[in-house]
């Protein structure tokens, strides 16, 4: 289980080291999660050990929002004031998800569907 936690800090320190020195507008962590997927396609599979591993990340998620929260409370003045351009961001952002995630649920389903009715 340890190298499989510590596979996952690699790939985000690769991520990390990447951006920084190719300059790159992509937060290092999400560098990581992509160098992680390749790694998982290669593989063939996601190994047993690292699904204890993540899932045991995942339920303690909530602990890794405490440092968001308290960046807010420690910059609250200035959210008071860009309150608005802030409000905007977050419901086009979350419109826009929404919008994309139904668009491609709509594609893949509509794939399998048709791939379904190939086979009867």
């Amino acid at each position: 289980m340890l190298n499989y936690l510590t596979l996952i800090f690699s790939c985000q320190l690769a991520g990390e080291l990447a951006r920084v020195t190719l300059d790159l507008p992509i937060p290092g962590p999400v560098l990581g999660m992509v160098l992680l997927f390749f790694f998982l396609v290669f593989k063939g599979g996601i190994p047993e050990q690292l699904s204890a591993v993540t899932g045991g990340l995942l339920n303690h998620l909530s602990l890794l929002f405490v440092p968001a929260g308290v960046g807010i409370m420690l910059h609250f003045k200035l959210l008071g004031s860009d309150w608005i351009a802030i409000s905007i961001a977050l419901v086009a952002s979350t419109v826009l998800t929404i919008i994309v995630t139904a668009a491609m649920m709509t594609y893949l389903t509509r794939g399998s569907s048709a791939s379904d009715q190939t086979e009867e």
